[in-house]
């Protein structure tokens, strides 16, 4: 597939049951414009969304993502998505792909203005070459989060736990980043807990324990993560969650980011500061994560 593969979704409420939703599928031109200019994804990022990594064909934990899709849509007082339609959509998203890596991407928006009904979209498109920083890793600086680890459950409207479309301030971070003369950023919370990067889980090594930040204050569970986990736990090591100070970061014997297109980039160096890498364990994790997962 040299192109991209777009495909609009007319949803159907989330319990009502069939076998076939092909008739509530429409494909479009992905070069040629298909929103109204009232619609709230773009005037507002009124709305979320997930990406789904494709390898050869085969898209990677679809179900955890469509169970954080919906867990999304709960917050933002979406309608809740029929997860067999966006299943069938995905399915065919994904036959239009051939060999190589690939993303799928699913969008859920509020729609139209005073519409009646949300609008919905799959795409679907060729990833891009991530080789090089799986190889060589990348450098981070901590960036402040602005909010406290109480934040997500006191002010439950900051929506701190939905994957939203409003995406300016993880681009922010990211040009942050790079004009502090890094390749990425990890958040921290007002408090000093890690909380995660822009567009990607973290997880730190001490010894043979693996931790990742606890799934609260805001932080998405990523579906990556919870991939390498399994993986991880198969093998015998420690996995664990918890709420991790920013001064354990210097600490760690190794870290990652990891996500679903990128996959496992090991961290280099935390504001400056060297960090060891285990470049065979990388390279494993990484032969891991481009195999077949559901």
């Amino acid at each position: 597939m040299t192109g991209r593969f777009a495909l609009m979704i007319d949803p159907v409420a989330a319990e009502e049951p069939r076998s076939d939703y092909a008739d509530t599928f429409t494909q479009v031109d992905a070069a040629a414009p298909a929103l109204s200019v009232g619609e709230l994804s773009t005037q507002r990022g009124d709305g979320v969304f997930e990406s789904i990594g494709v390898v050869d064909g085969h898209a990677q934990e679809v179900v955890p993502h469509l169970e954080r899709l919906a867990h999304s849509a709960r917050l933002c007082d979406l309608p809740v998505p029929n997860l067999a339609q966006w299943r069938q959509a995905i399915d065919r998203a994904a036959a239009q792909l051939g060999a190589g890596e690939s993303v799928i991407k699913l969008i859920l928006s509020r729609g139209v203005e005073h519409g009646p009904t949300p609008t919905a979209w799959v795409t679907a498109a060729p990833a891009s070459d991530f080789s090089a920083v799986r190889e060589n890793g990348v450098r981070v600086v901590t960036l402040d989060r602005g909010y406290d680890l109480g934040a997500a459950e006191r002010a439950p409207w900051l929506l701190l736990g939905a994957k939203t479309l409003s995406y300016a301030v993880n681009m922010a971070a990211l040009r942050e980043a790079r004009r502090r003369g890094a390749d990425d950023a990890i958040f921290l919370s007002s408090d000093g807990f890690v909380l995660e990067a822009p567009t990607a889980s973290l997880i730190l090594r001490f010894g043979d324990r693996f931790v990742t930040p606890a799934p609260n204050g805001g932080i998405l569970h990523g579906t990556t993560q919870l991939s390498v986990y399994e993986h991880l736990a198969g093998q015998g090591f420690e996995v664990g969650y918890d709420r991790i100070p920013a001064t354990d970061l210097p600490r760690a014997d190794a870290a990652w980011l990891v996500s679903s297109v990128r996959l496992a980039a090991a961290i280099t160096a935390v504001d400056d500061v060297s960090l060891p890498v285990d470049h065979a364990f990388t390279a494993d994790l990484n032969r891991y994560l481009l195999s077949p997962r559901d």
